[in-house]
């Protein structure tokens, strides 16, 4: 794989949808159907390719091909809204594109962009990837279940 670029959806709005679809494919089932579908999934995606702060989504493209995203959001998921008011959602990289270091720098990306948002601490959730974010910073800060799933808490102080 050549260097992958990261840019902001905004640069690139046309592909909204086939994140979304990759989105609610993969994580469809941490959330209620009534609150997060497709179509939801999809409007927030278009939305977030309207702007380049919070709430956005950041982009890896190899020339025009989408190798993956990260999104940087006010809310993950409604059941941890008192938990924290920023968060690092949605990392994505299509499996062929896996193991060659883009889900970090997308991670990298997404904290520096916060910390140039004004955001004093980060949060994300994840079921079974603890260990890779700690190796890049993230802390361990609790442990909550989405619809019968158990997730990681971890959150950063972006610098």
């Amino acid at each position: 794989m050549t260097a992958a670029r990261i840019l902001p959806l905004a640069d690139c709005p046309g592909h909204a949808a086939t994140l979304a679809r990759w989105h609610h494919e993969h994580w469809g089932h941490f959330y209620d159907p009534a609150d997060w579908d497709l179509a939801i999934a999809t409007a927030e995606l278009r939305d977030h390719a309207t702007r380049r702060g919070r709430p956005t989504t950041l982009v890896a493209l190899d020339g025009d091909r989408l190798l993956g995203s990260v999104s940087l959001v006010d809310e993950d998921a409604p059941e941890l809204n008192d938990v924290g008011d920023a968060w690092l959602a949605s990392l994505y990289v299509r499996p062929e594109a896996r193991g060659q270091g883009l889900g970090a720098r997308l991670v990298r990306e997404c904290v520096a962009l916060a910390a140039r948002e004004g955001v004093r601490r980060l949060w994300l959730f994840t079921p079974e990837h603890a260990s890779f974010y700690a190796a890049l910073g993230w802390r361990p800060a609790g442990s909550a279940t989405l619809r019968g799933v158990p997730v990681q808490l971890m959150d950063i102080l972006p610098a």
